[in-house]
């Protein structure tokens, strides 16, 4: 396959996905299946509150999430990936495969 440099798209995927947290987000909610908010930030000890709001706004903002509220008190919030999102599963998988080859590469060349 042939791409042109001038057409490139990857910046426009790396631009959804670029993040500390975002993948890491993302593969618990494809792992999981809907969470509510308290259950994510439990599943990633390092993130703040405010950065969680952040990251999933941002992939809400792109149809990559989904945040449903039901009208209780107190208010309950459940996210989910969508139809949409599930097509990164792949990206991240091979992603990931990629990361732990070149990881190990990195530390067999040590």
């Amino acid at each position: 396959m042939r791409y042109e440099p001038d057409a490139c798209r990857v910046e426009d995927a790396l631009s959804i996905l670029v993040g500390k947290w975002k993948p890491v987000i993302l593969l618990h909610l494809l792992n999981n299946g809907t969470q509510r908010f308290n259950e994510l930030r439990r599943s990633m000890p390092g993130i703040t509150q405010k950065m969680l709001t952040k990251q999933l706004r941002e992939l809400e903002a792109e149809d990559i999430v989904e945040r449903v509220v039901y009208p209780e008190v107190p208010p309950k919030v459940e996210y989910s990936i969508t139809e949409y999102g599930k097509s990164l599963q792949p990206i991240l998988e091979a992603m990931h495969e990629w990361g732990t080859n070149h990881t190990r590469r990195k530390i067999e060349k040590n």
